[in-house]
């Protein structure tokens, strides 16, 4: 079907031509909102008539006549029709939905990819200084941003994904100085334990492995404790080490890997923050006022202008981000996507001032930013704040812990980023259609089953014309949508349009499954449907990898284990 649809948009810019009007330079066909519409919906007739000064209908009635003297139309249509103000309904022949399942078994794996485009993206996320376990929050990013990264590389680009983090500022002496405590035997709560430390569990493990002398290596360091309580650059360095590890055995155990680390503090020793500041003042693009120095901000459309550098000579915190997204566009990364929490709103319009100011070539609108919104953690109808281990919150361990690394990402990329997600743990915990990732990996899981019930290949060459039942023909429409849905998700940032097309296959499978008998007697229809599941298992597994997700070969309802253990 993907060749047929081709092949019918070809056909329709040759219709244009014919009347004499040029094609819109996006065009595409729609999905009618009701079914019984038909299968796709052509509006570019609306959107020109203005232009051509045609009545709408009229030029959708030209366009049918023109459409309907195309090959491809005739080979693969079953039926035109106008409607409203000048849509084109076209029903297609059940030889085009057909054709879908032999273009999956084709693609395999590669099914819905392209091939590569030269492109190279950067996707930054995470990004948590190491300060503490990893929290819901970085979840959701690890999540967002893996899953991000999955769909670019989808549509044929070339990923780095990068986390950058600092290793230096205030949050880093608040954990030497906690870590310091806990070595001279403090703990919270106590009179002489610091009012701002941190006052998780963690603290007491570092400490303990810093006095005993322990070597700590993460993905991009490694450092062996001096054991002393006086040392306290030793202690931080230890610690950060300590807490990078431990950021690395959670991003493994959630399946998150990064090709680079960045410090912040290397854009200080390397120079690059104050070469930024000069070349802000030297395009003229600040001024001093009250001791302060101050980004024109305001001439790249943010609301105030900004303080760079403070009265006591520190920079404020979007400084260094503009001279790491110089870093980045030197290092030639021209697409850049971020993933961050909603609470770096603010810091957007001042960047991208700051980099158009810069004067080095860097286009409006760069970098681009996918915000989240909060986690609210529910478990057994409560609110779940805080974790043993870290303190003050949930962290993605105990997420995973609870429920499964599967549940977690699914369900965190489930809803648009920019929305406020529950996670209910008791739901994730369910073997019930209730529990999307459930009802999903479920589809796949029956799958597996019949196939290995029919016991033989399924046949390379499986008379597919025999595959004409309502459900099937709903499913294989279902399943040509993909390629679209994977190139519109990578363009939108929105990984969760997978989630919701994989919980509509799944939908559409198990109308499928209670509709109709797979192990027939007739040879010839068995095997046009074990091809058929062979071809949306594979829809499956390909969606399911891309959002980081197992696809389990069997799996039992809570109904169904209940009913074995009778």
């Amino acid at each position: 079907m993907i060749q047929a649809k081709q092949e019918l948009l070809a056909a329709l810019r040759a219709a244009f031509a014919q009347l004499g009007a040029e094609a819109p330079a996006q065009l595409a066909f729609e999905s009618p909102k009701q079914a019984s519409h038909g299968d796709l919906a052509v509006t570019a007739a609306m959107a020109l008539a203005k232009s051509l000064k045609k009545n709408p209908r009229e030029l959708a009635q030209q366009l049918v006549q023109a459409l309907q003297a195309q090959a491809a139309v005739q080979r693969w249509v079953q039926s035109l029709e106008i409607a409203g103000p000048g849509f084109i309904n076209l029903r297609l022949s059940a030889a085009a939905k057909q054709q879908v399942v032999a273009e999956i078994r084709a693609g395999g794996d590669g099914f819905g990819r392209k091939a590569g485009n030269g492109q190279r993206v950067m996707v930054e996320f995470v990004s948590a200084n190491p300060t503490g376990p990893l929290h819901v929050g970085h979840g959701r990013q690890a999540a967002l941003g893996d899953s991000i990264c999955n769909l670019f590389e989808s549509q044929g680009f070339s990923v780095t994904r990068e986390f950058y983090y600092n290793d230096a500022g205030v949050q880093i002496g608040t954990l030497a100085a906690s870590t310091q405590a806990r070595l001279k035997g403090s703990q919270p709560g106590d009179a002489d334990w610091p009012e701002s430390a941190y006052n998780g569990d963690y603290i007491a493990d570092i400490a303990a492995d810093f006095r005993a002398g322990r070597t700590v290596k993460a993905d991009d360091r490694e450092f062996t404790a001096s054991g002393r309580e006086d040392d306290l650059d030793g202690i931080r360095q230890f610690a950060v080490a300590y807490l990078r590890h431990e950021q690395d055995l959670d991003l493994q155990a959630f399946g998150v890997r990064f090709d680079n680390y960045f410090l912040e503090s290397s854009l200080y020793t390397d120079g690059r923050v104050q070469a930024t500041v000069q070349k802000l003042i030297d395009a003229g693009k600040t001024f001093e006022e009250g001791g302060a120095l101050w980004l024109r901000s305001t001439d790249y459309g943010d609301d105030k202008d900004r303080v760079m550098r403070k009265s006591d000579g520190t920079f404020t915190y979007f400084v260094p981000d503009v001279a790491y997204h110089i870093n980045k566009w030197e290092r030639g990364y021209t697409k850049v996507v971020n993933i961050q929490g909603s609470d770096h709103h603010g810091t957007i319009a001042r960047v991208r001032a700051g980099l158009q100011a810069a004067g080095v070539g860097i286009p409006q609108g760069y970098p681009d930013y996918v915000l989240h919104k909060m986690v609210t953690v529910m478990k057994g109808g409560q609110e779940v704040k805080i974790s043993k281990r870290a303190g003050s919150y949930v962290t993605l361990r105990d997420l995973i812990d609870w429920t499964s690394r599967d549940a977690v990402r699914f369900f965190l990329i489930s809803r648009k980023a920019d929305t406020e997600f529950v996670f209910d743990v008791d739901l994730a915990l369910k073997h019930s259609d209730e529990n999307p990732v459930f009802y999903v990996q479920y589809a796949h899981a029956r799958i597996c089953s019949v196939l290995a019930q029919y016991g033989q290949d399924v046949p390379a060459d499986a008379d597919l014309a025999l595959l004409t039942a309502p459900t099937e023909l709903a499913l294989m429409m279902k399943l040509a949508e993909f390629p679209a849905v994977l190139e519109r998700a990578a363009a939108d940032f929105a990984p969760h349009d997978v989630a919701f097309y994989l919980r509509d296959v799944a939908a559409s499978f198990h109308s499928y499954y209670a509709a109709e008998r797979f192990l027939v007697d007739d040879a010839r229809l068995a095997g046009a449907r074990m091809a058929l599941l062979a071809a949306t298992r594979q829809v499956l597994r390909n969606a399911l990898a891309l959002l980081g997700v197992s696809a389990p070969e069997s799996m039992q309802r809570g109904d169904e284990a209940a009913a074995t253990a009778d």
